[in-house]
């Protein structure tokens, strides 16, 4: 399988294509700054629903990657994107950190725990118990459960921590009402991506670390993918998987000199 010639439009994921374990993958800067120089459309599009672009632009730029806010999806804008387009203007109870509040009333969204459209499950680094039982009677009354990812630990310094999966996992258990997760490997994350960027399918490649999530959402999607062993995939797992990227490649520092 072989990539478009020369895409003209560039989507990737964050955590093990431009940065591992808190530090700039080598040659990140230097992939970022040619697409820039190229005049080439891209989006970053990450899982990550711990921070708004903000941080995450501050994130990037400490570690030497320049990235304007406005070049970030995350799932958690991606989750609101979704509600909105379901329902506009609705209410919902929303769990997590500021990321999922702000990008939930960015679109419109007024909060309510009594009587929502939706419980919105985000990722915190506190999970509440009292919010954990308010969003499993809310469900169990017939609000409609979405979730930001379906990732079920994050990695910090000191080791695992749960994930928006384990927690909607726990939430699904106690009503047996599954989650809609938004992030991907749904591909809707790859499609808001090309509606944001106004770019087409055919021209379009996604880079990523990740078989189960990057690869599969951009093959869902329609779009050419490549994968990066900088993160989390070795080589002899990618013949695993029943779906294939259309190219593999040690890192985004190997793309540098075809973009043209």
């Amino acid at each position: 399988m072989t990539t478009v010639a020369s895409p003209v439009s560039w989507l990737c994921d964050m955590d093990g294509v431009l940065i591992n374990d808190g530090h700039m993958v080598p040659g990140a800067d230097k992939f970022i700054d040619r697409l820039r120089e190229k005049q080439r459309d891209f989006l970053v599009l990450t899982n990550n629903a711990l921070f708004t672009p903000r941080q995450l632009q501050e994130r990037l730029t400490k570690l030497g990657i320049n990235i304007r806010e406005d070049q970030l999806w995350t799932s958690a804008l991606a989750t609101a994107q979704f509600v909105s387009d379901q329902r506009p203007k609705g209410r919902a109870f929303v769990v997590g950190e500021t990321s999922i509040h702000e990008a939930m009333a960015n679109v419109g969204y007024v909060e309510d725990a009594q009587k929502p459209d939706y419980v919105v499950l985000g990722e915190t680094w506190n999970y509440s118990f009292d919010e954990i039982t308010t969003a499993i009677r809310l469900i169990s009354n017939g609000s409609k459960f979405v979730a930001t990812n379906p990732e079920t630990n994050g990695t910090t310094p000191n080791g695992l921590l749960p994930g928006c999966g384990a927690l909607a996992a726990l939430i699904q258990s106690a009503t047996g009402v599954r989650p809609y997760f938004v992030g991907k490997p749904n591909p809707v994350m790859i499609r808001d991506a090309l509606n944001i960027l106004g770019a087409h399918s055919q021209s379009t490649v996604m880079v990523g670390d990740r078989m189960d999530t990057d690869v599969i959402a951009g093959v869902e999607a329609g779009v050419d993918t490549i994968l990066v062993l900088s993160g989390i995939t070795q080589r002899e797992e990618i013949d695993r998987f029943s779906y294939q990227p259309s190219r593999v490649v040690n890192s985004v520092a190997d793309l540098i000199e075809e973009i043209s």
